[in-house]
């Protein structure tokens, strides 16, 4: 399978996750285990930010409007996805 191949499974697979219109998908890493046939692939992409803090001084304070999370998944040569973690950036 291609990066491109991986970026496009990824995608498919995470895009019910964010409700954000242009999530930007990033493949962040790729490997492979020849001994599983399994990719194993890290993918960022935006999500709303919901962990604003609260500051007194209100509007004054930059926040984000999105912050990038990161997942990790496991894809098959099938293109089936069978593993998906929390990953730290």
């Amino acid at each position: 399978m291609t990066l491109s191949e991986l970026h496009e499974v990824a995608k498919k697979e995470l895009a019910g996750l964010t409700n954000v219109t242009n999530p930007d998908f990033r493949l962040e890493e790729a490997e492979y285990d020849k001994a599983s046939h399994i990719w194993n692939v890290v993918v960022s992409y935006l999500v709303n930010n919901t962990n604003k803090r609260v500051t007194p001084l209100g509007n004054l304070a930059s926040e984000f409007e999105y912050h990038r999370i990161y997942k990790k998944l496991r894809i098959n040569d099938h293109r089936e996805l069978v593993g998906l973690y929390m990953h730290n950036s």
